[in-house]
């Protein structure tokens, strides 16, 4: 049921009925790598590339999610997939695998919950009994296309984030789990005139308070109403502006909030102002914080994932940032949004 301009809150019981998570050498040593179902030391994961070590990642957390299950491919009817790189290749070449229909998505870094999104729509509407999600991103791989070649070595400014090395996936479907989708909140693009690639998360920021305050609107809830709100990659740049535009529309959300960018890594690894990546959110979200549900140590968790919506030509250009974010509901299963 639409409640509303953004939000639908879904009429029947929908659950996250499989994870499937992995992640690279720093993911592994920070404070959820025990957490993430498989790890791998180095950041080819024994391919020859680090395209490849990419999928591998994507096809590895599916694999995870189909096997918790019993379940093969031919039993999903959907399969909603993205990653970072160009024409979402990664997704590509794994759906051609898979032979499961296949839509490819691009929100950037916001692509878990609009995969987990759409997928939960497309289930809640009868139009699909199971649906499969899947995002990747690859650190090596991303920084060779976004910004500079790899190999380069350039000094990085201290407000630029750190593209996490994983994979994360899921299946949604009316079959009972300990999570339930209760609600999606759909982002609408912002653009403030922010042009520097690295402080994206001064340029998303802006987003995830939009959808944040719009989904307090059409639900009618306040802050309290969860014990979490968990944003995608604001990092520690971007976290307290996020922060303080809420203040500013009325919400405090500063004794709930969290950030997967600040989650994922510890304050003393490499990796300046915190994560991003496609499989930010993904990773934090399918490992710990689907945990935390499980063993019900939280209640409901307001998941938004923000996404920086640019290719390398735009900044080139000069151009400025545009940027979403996309929310999903999760909640302990004797919980319902009500």
């Amino acid at each position: 049921m639409r409640q509303g301009k953004q939000t639908w809150v879904f009429d029947q019981s929908l659950y996250l009925t499989s994870t499937g998570t992995t992640g690279g050498p720093l993911e592994k040593k920070g404070p959820l790598g025990s957490t993430i179902d498989k790890t791998y030391d180095q950041l080819y994961a024994g391919e020859k590339t680090w395209e490849k070590a990419e999928r591998k990642l994507m096809r590895e957390a599916i694999d995870i999610c189909l096997k918790n299950i019993n379940k093969k491919p031919d039993e999903i009817d959907f399969f909603f997939a993205g990653d970072l790189l160009n024409q979402t290749v990664t997704s590509n070449y794994i759906a051609n695998e898979l032979k499961i229909p296949y839509f490819g998505l691009f929100g950037a870094c916001s692509t878990s919950m609009e995969a987990l999104g759409l997928g939960a729509h497309f289930v809640d509407t009868g139009r699909a009994d199971m649906v499969l999600t899947a995002v990747s991103s690859h650190n090596a791989s991303a920084e060779r296309q976004f910004r500079n070649p790899t190999e380069y070595g350039g000094p990085k400014l201290g407000t630029t984030t750190f593209t996490v090395t994983g994979a994360g996936a899921s299946i949604v479907s009316r079959t009972p789990s300990p999570i339930k989708i209760t609600a999606t909140t759909f982002g609408k693009v912002q653009d403030w005139g922010i042009t520097n690639a690295s402080d994206l998360g001064s340029a998303m920021a802006p987003a995830a308070a939009d959808t944040i305050e719009q989904h307090f609107k059409d639900t009618g809830r306040k802050v309290t109403d969860y014990d979490m709100i968990v944003t995608g990659d604001l990092s520690s740049i971007g976290s307290p502006i996020l922060r303080e535009l809420m203040w500013e529309r009325g919400y405090d959300i500063s004794m709930v909030h969290q950030d997967c960018g600040l989650m994922i890594y510890s304050p003393d690894q490499p990796v300046f102002a915190g994560g991003s990546g496609a499989a930010c959110s993904a990773v934090v979200t399918y490992s710990y914080l689907t945990q935390l549900l499980r063993k019900k140590e939280v209640k409901r968790i307001f998941v938004v994932a923000t996404g920086a919506l640019f290719n390398p030509t735009m900044i080139q250009q000069k151009e400025s940032i545009p940027c979403i974010a996309h929310g999903v509901v999760l909640e302990a299963a004797e919980g319902g949004l009500g």
